[in-house]
């Protein structure tokens, strides 16, 4: 098998995400994912600092796409239309691939309490990417941070409907969820006045 297949570090997370879910976090260990994805150690450790880092592997670029659809929006786009914006350019680009890591995912962050730490830092990674992007479009900060907060819950609440298991038929685009979520986040938030 040669050393360099482009899928190396999708088959990493594939493997460790089988491990966690079949023998929990803890006892899962680096050279177990890498044997199960067919790799060496030193192949992990070129994609992956430590295992923990698998399960935040796609942050970077999720944060990076919503402050790129914020800063693509039109100039005269309000906060919320901007944030809609972002989660139109996150959504976009998920895959099915994704999606069906999102049940393991989740198996292994609801087993873990070190993992669920690590996905609240994550929500607040992604909170601050909208936040600074809005920010940018110049707008004020109580507004930027409530924007972002609604922005990172109608990703979650989205992606979580999207990877839901118990749909038997396709679910469609990630980001017809997300939309949707955002929406009833918004009636959410005009029904508090």
């Amino acid at each position: 098998m040669p050393r360099w297949k482009p899928d190396a570090r999708q088959r990493l997370v594939v493997a460790a995400l089988g491990l966690f879910a079949e023998q929990g976090y803890d006892d899962t260990t680096v050279a177990q994912i890498a044997e199960r994805a067919g790799l060496t150690r030193s192949t992990f450790f070129r994609h992956f600092a430590d295992k923990r880092e698998i399960l935040t592997a796609g942050q970077e670029a999720l944060s990076r796409l919503l402050a790129e659809g914020i800063d693509e929006a039109p100039p005269d786009a309000s906060p919320l239309t901007a944030v809609a914006a972002g989660l139109e350019r996150a959504s976009g680009e998920m895959t099915s691939f994704n999606r069906d890591l999102g049940p393991l995912l989740r198996a292994a962050i609801d087993a873990n309490e070190e993992l669920r730490n690590r996905e609240a830092l994550k929500s607040i990674g992604m909170a601050a990417a909208i936040a600074d992007a809005l920010r940018r479009r110049g707008v004020a900060e109580p507004t930027a941070r409530v924007a972002a907060e609604l922005g990172v819950l109608a990703f979650k609440l989205g992606y979580t409907r999207w990877a839901d298991p118990a749909h038997d038929e396709d679910p469609g685009e990630l980001a017809t969820h997300t939309r949707a979520a955002f929406e009833e986040l918004r009636g959410a938030v005009a029904g508090l006045q």
